[in-house]
């Protein structure tokens, strides 16, 4: 059996690569996939301490920030794909909407 350790040593892991990949990228996809890392992450460490406790909870708030999340993928590209087509970029920097 792996120790609860291992699962959350792994999932700090994931978390700073996401948020470095956030801070770092300027690229909107590669920030959307970080953010996706990082919840995925999250959802990593909460199944680890459902496993600990014995307790389905942890599973559930999983399976709901799953749903959320793929909600969020879906608006998400859709502005992407808008942001692309407006301005032909994919730049964070350049993608200013409020300047005309």
């Amino acid at each position: 059996m792996v120790p609860l350790s291992w699962y959350l040593a792994l999932s700090a892991v994931l978390f700073t690569i996401g948020v470095v990949g956030v801070l770092i990228q300027r690229n909107v996809i590669a920030l959307f996939m970080c953010i996706e890392l990082m919840l995925n992450a999250v959802n990593l460490s909460l199944i680890a301490f459902s496993r600990l406790h014995n307790d389905v909870t942890g599973q559930l708030f999983v399976f709901i920030v799953m749903a959320v999340a793929a909600a969020e993928a879906a608006v998400g590209l859709a502005i992407i794909i808008s942001l692309f087509r407006n301005r032909e970029t994919l730049n964070v920097d350049e993608a200013d909407l409020l300047k005309l």
